[in-house]
């Protein structure tokens, strides 16, 4: 979300959202039909933007051809149009309709990790990964986020996200607020995949590609004996509604080592883009931060 905010002033954020919350009431298949439009059009205006997400498919699925990364890269943007829509979905559907529109899959994983204790949700940044942060629960959550530029977009987050009683936590305000929900007994829902810098990160394999990556999420389960569960938020085809799949939690993790822990959370997820790649957040520069001595990709 923070990528979509924009930097719009307080007054334009305003009506911003009076027309969003509007359109929130549409059937989804309509939403997804319009966002699907608009991200085709925003396929072709965009230029710096697909030609990020065209890098980023060249580097992870090498063995392909020029074709296909294109058609992946309009479906991906499609799918990011129908995105902008579940945003709206997720701050502002009631639970009878949220219930409605979203199912579940592999949830026995996700259930023997509560019975277990501790849980951190391991969610790679897929399209509709704000419907995720609204998973019904016997407990309640915790969602770490960037904070978003604009208050006013800041706030509709907040209140959006958190009105199911999930604790909002920003990054800016470190670990210590997050081993606190973790030990009060709430899910984390922690988004590892974005490229924060080499602060608190190694470079391991994502695709083949040796990608700067957060090894916080082996520190966080070490701290509190957390399962680490995979969890993945998909669009359903033509605005059917969503699918929220569940891995089993990973094997021998936290093994102490950064490197190893980070490898296994990149793994992870390339298990979740492989079954949806369109879905996949290829618009972040992934590989901005490279291992010394390697050219810049963007």
């Amino acid at each position: 979300m923070s990528e979509r905010a924009g930097s719009l002033g307080e007054a334009s954020a305003h009506v911003a959202l009076v027309v969003f919350r509007g359109l929130s009431g549409l059937p989804l298949p309509v939403l997804a039909a319009i966002g699907h439009a608009l991200g085709r059009l925003a396929y072709h205006l965009l230029g710096a933007r697909r030609r990020v997400v065209l890098t980023n498919l060249r580097l992870c699925f090498p063995t392909e051809g020029a074709a296909w990364h294109k058609r992946l890269a309009r479906a991906h943007f499609a799918a990011l149009g129908q995105g902008v829509f579940d945003v709206m979905v997720a701050w502002w559907a009631s639970p009878a309709r949220l219930s409605r529109l979203v199912s579940f899959r592999g949830r026995e994983h996700y259930d023997r990790a509560l019975a277990h204790g501790n849980v951190i949700l391991l969610v790679p940044h897929f399209a509709a990964i704000e419907i995720g942060c609204l998973l019904s629960t016997e407990r309640p959550m915790a969602n770490v986020y960037r904070r978003l530029p604009n208050p006013v977009f800041e706030a509709a987050f907040r209140r959006g996200i958190g009105r199911f009683g999930a604790a909002m936590i920003t990054q800016q305000e470190g670990v210590r607020p997050v081993l606190k929900a973790l030990r009060e007994g709430r899910v984390l829902y922690y988004l590892p995949d974005q490229d924060f810098g080499e602060r608190s990160s190694v470079f391991a394999p994502f695709f083949g590609v040796p990608t700067i990556t957060l090894h916080a999420v082996g520190r966080l389960a070490r701290a509190v004996d957390a399962r680490v569960v995979p969890c993945y938020v998909w669009q359903k085809p033509r605005g059917r509604g969503y699918e929220i799949a569940f891995g089993p939690p990973l094997e021998g993790f936290p093994s102490g080592d950064a490197l190893t822990d980070a490898t296994a959370t990149n793994r992870a997820i390339e298990e979740g883009v492989r079954a949806h790649p369109e879905q996949y957040f290829w618009v972040h520069k992934r590989f901005k931060t490279r291992p010394p001595g390697t050219p810049p990709v963007y």
